[in-house]
């Protein structure tokens, strides 16, 4: 994280936190085309030397375990405990640290960590924003495939690229980055069929929201959480769009947060949960410091 940027963090975190031990009521979220529900939220805790820096997430078994990355390259499964549907606690199961394509542990610019998609076979794929890339790992503790990076990748600003990374139902993957925008100041959007990367398409960026983790939902259609940071806190956003032939249509705003509502929301799971009824489950990066936390956030999702 730039000098500028870490600064204007702490300031931001610090004066959300002194809002609301002033007894600050954050804003509900706003009325959008379509709106979002919320469900409730659940404050992660735990003493671990890992713990924390939560930039990508998956929800798997029907919303009773998760799959969550660290922006420190570490990758973590867990059971989740409900009461009522809501989230009652999360129980850490392992913590894999992961390694390059060499063998090595990743640390510190090459372990910048950031999207997490899962394969119907089980593989990992992880985005890193350090050096550009995407890898996969068919177990957690092995070592990493890189694949192709295209020369755009190369391009890409280091500490705002290759935040999100969502598969679909044909295991295609996409990736686009935090702030990077094409020359007609779009948001450019990589896939991976396979074989290798195209751009299909690009996003319109809207207000002051950055891209932070992306899903393709049970409905097939294509799931953005993006963030901005003001002085009173984080705001959230969460948009989504049909994948046509053509490129994505029917763009609709499902959610947008008035400052201090939530974290810093950056990773995205969206699945169905046993009454059918479609969720988002988001999870806030705390960037290791003690005036923010760990929050798991959840959401019912309109059809």
């Amino acid at each position: 994280m730039r000098r500028r940027s870490a600064i204007k963090l702490i300031l931001a975190v610090a004066a959300a936190a002194g809002l609301a031990a002033a007894g600050y009521a954050a804003s509900r979220p706003l009325a959008a085309d379509s709106t979002a529900q919320y469900l409730g939220s659940y404050t992660w805790t735990l003493k671990k030397p890992w713990f924390g820096g939560f930039s990508a997430l998956k929800i798997t078994d029907g919303g009773r375990a998760m799959v969550v990355l660290s922006d420190r390259a570490t990758l973590v499964t867990t059971d989740i405990q409900r009461k009522d549907g809501r989230i009652s606690g999360v129980t850490a199961k392992t913590a894999h640290r992961l390694r390059a394509s060499t063998g090595k542990t990743l640390r510190g610019f090459a372990g910048d960590s950031e999207g997490l998609a899962i394969a119907a076979d089980g593989s990992r794929y992880i985005s890193f924003e350090g050096a550009a890339r995407v890898a996969r790992y068919r177990r957690p503790d092995g070592r990493a495939k890189v694949l192709p990076r295209p020369k755009g990748f190369r391009k890409l600003p280091p500490n705002k690229s290759l935040e999100t990374l969502a598969i679909n139902a044909r295991g295609h993957l996409y990736t686009l980055p935090e702030r990077a925008y094409d020359k007609h100041g779009q948001i450019p959007v990589w896939r991976w069929n396979g074989r290798r990367w195209s751009r299909p398409f690009s996003l319109p960026p809207r207000g002051g929201f950055l891209p932070v983790d992306a899903d393709f939902g049970p409905d097939g259609r294509f799931y953005l959480l993006e963030r901005d940071l003001t002085l009173l806190g984080f705001r959230s956003r969460l948009r989504r769009w049909d994948i046509t032939a053509s490129g994505p249509d029917n763009e609709t705003v499902l959610l947008q947060t008035g400052p201090g509502t939530h974290d810093n929301l950056e990773g995205l799971s969206v699945w169905t949960d046993a009454s059918g009824r479609m969720r988002a489950t988001m999870v806030s990066d705390d960037n290791f410091l003690p005036v923010q936390r760990t929050e798991l956030v959840e959401y019912a999702l309109p059809r």
